[in-house]
Formats: C-alpha cells, sequence, structure tokens
C-alpha cells in the first residue's frame, strides 16, 4: 500500500499527486490523505476515471482518508 499525503494543498495538487501514483504502478492499493471535501471528492473522481475503486472513506477531525483500489 503506498500512501499520498496531500493536506494543506489546494486542488488540483491532491489530484495531481494520486495520478502520479496510480501511473507509477507501483501498488495496487493507495491511500490518499486530504483535509478538504473538495479534495475528497475530487480524488475519487479522478481514481474512478482511471477504473481504480474509491474502498473506503474515512474522515477523523476534517481530515479524510480515502482507500482506492485497482479494479
Amino acid at each position: 500500500t503506498r500512501t499520498v499525503d496531500a493536506r494543506g494543498l489546494s486542488c488540483p495538487q491532491p489530484v495531481l499527486m494520486t495520478l502520479d501514483e496510480i501511473k507509477a504502478g507501483r501498488s495496487d492499493e493507495i491511500v490518499v490523505v486530504v483535509d478538504s471535501d473538495t479534495a475528497k471528492e475530487n480524488v475519487s473522481r479522478a481514481a474512478a476515471s482511471r477504473g481504480w475503486k474509491v474502498a473506503d472513506v474515512r474522515e477523523t477531525d476534517g481530515v479524510f482518508t480515502v482507500t482506492i483500489r485497482k479494479d
């Protein structure tokens, strides 16, 4: 599992970081950490557009952890 920590970054940075990790092909599961609802939604959409599935979304104190898996 790879982790992309995009806390404190505004879009499109979290999306671009996630897509870079998907393209790198190092893992079939990526955990993306963001701190805005907009970034969470955009990362989820971008992953789905590349054929990845959002497996889990958790929120703790305004921090979202999005787990995506290669479908």
